[in-house]
């Protein structure tokens, strides 16, 4: 009787390590996503249309996915290695004056994690 109960505790033991070895959150890959800094204009500072802008994106970014829009159009940037990241400059549009507006950002890390970001500023007339 004393056997049947130790080969059972024993049996029971193995048949739950081999359960919980599977699934460990160890074996799942962290995401790092882009993240975004120093932006030049200040956010909700004022600009005047025609300006440039900059912002710093970090290490974690695909320097070949970085998509700046304002006002939901697409905004031609220069992408330059700096530090541990990359400067990030654009032109604000001709046709935003006069107004509030968003510079929105989105970008994928090289493992593809998506990451987005932004600022508001207000555009002189």
């Amino acid at each position: 009787m004393k056997y049947v109960r130790l080969f059972s505790l024993v049996a029971l033991g193995l048949i739950s390590t081999h359960a919980f070895g599977y699934g460990s959150s160890s074996s799942t890959k962290a995401c790092t996503k882009p993240h975004f800094s120093e932006f030049v204009p200040a956010d909700k500072s004022d600009a005047a249309p025609q300006s440039t802008f900059s912002f710093l994106a970090s290490s974690a970014t695909d320097p070949k996915s970085i998509e700046v829009s304002i006002k939901k159009q697409p905004i031609e940037i220069k992408i330059s290695p700096k530090g541990q990241g990359y400067e990030v400059t654009g032109t604000l549009p001709a046709d935003v004056k006069g107004t509030t507006a968003r510079i929105s950002i989105t970008a994928e890390s090289p493992s593809n994690c998506k990451g987005n970001g932004g600022w508001l500023i207000k555009v002189s007339p």
